[in-house]
């Protein structure tokens, strides 16, 4: 598969996807939405790989928004299939992903790029970051699913108002919102998030999967969450995984686990 605008690198079970229009500010069109959606389709389906890592090229943005040119014109009908078909293909398509998907914010993520990093399982931010969701601005809302992540995230108070006021925050703020799980200063994030991933990575992807499964079902209407887990936990008994985490346990070793 060729890619025109995302960058992707494999290196010991970390694939890093870098969205790659820094003329852009690594806005996303409907061209990156698709590639991404088929990037991530195929490490999802890649037991080799334990973690996923997004982040923007450059230094300046993880991504600064959607493409506003691509669909200043659209009519209702178009704007709704335009939100419906991106919420499937990207953004809760990352949220359910099996494997775990961290968001390296190195720079501003608005609009669309904060609900991508929304989207992923938790997030690093640079000192640097700004991130807000603008859309209230321009005569819309957001429609990449950021009035229900990051309500969920910081509270419908504190979304309420960054939506109304469609205003920027500091990295800090976030951390301090609960929005992003650390903060480091730019030149630490690649250290970060490989240190993160390293950790995740010592542990039973098979747990992981069934773990990120489990926390998503507590936001899905209808769904029971402590069913899921229960069910889930359950499941786990079934796992080489399962064996192997309890045998080197009682051996008193580490465990070596195979993802099955």
């Amino acid at each position: 598969m060729a890619l025109e605008n995302i960058i992707l690198e494999l290196e010991k079970g970390i694939a890093t996807i870098i969205i790659n229009r820094p003329e852009k500010l690594n806005a996303l069109n409907k061209a990156t939405i698709q590639e991404l959606h088929e990037t991530l389709k195929l490490v999802d389906e890649n037991p080799d790989i334990r973690v996923v890592i997004i982040t923007g090229s450059g230094e300046k943005a993880f991504v600064a928004g959607a493409d506003i040119a691509e669909f200043a014109h659209f009519s209702a009908e178009e704007g709704t299939e335009l939100a419906a078909k991106g919420q499937q293909i990207l953004f809760d398509f990352v949220e359910n992903m099996k494997t775990p998907v961290i968001a390296a914010i190195n720079g501003f993520a608005l609009g669309g790029g904060l609900e991508l990093a929304m989207a992923c399982h938790f997030r690093i931010a640079s000192d640097n970051a700004k991130m807000g969701l603008p859309e209230t601005s321009l005569g819309v809302i957001p429609g990449y699913g950021g009035t229900q992540r990051l309500s969920q995230l910081i509270g419908k108070g504190r979304a309420m108002e960054m939506i109304m006021t469609a205003g920027m925050i500091t990295a800090e703020d976030a951390y301090k919102a609960g929005l992003v799980n650390h903060v480091v200063p730019q030149a630490d994030l690649f250290a970060t998030y490989t240190t993160l991933a390293n950790r995740i990575m010592k542990n039973s992807p098979t747990a992981i999967s069934k773990a990120i499964e489990a926390v998503n079902a507590n936001f899905t209407t209808g769904v029971n969450g402590f069913d899921v887990e229960i069910k889930n936990f359950g499941d786990c008994f079934a796992t080489e995984d399962f064996k192997e985490g309890t045998t080197a346990f009682l051996e008193k070793r580490k465990a070596e686990f195979k993802g099955k």
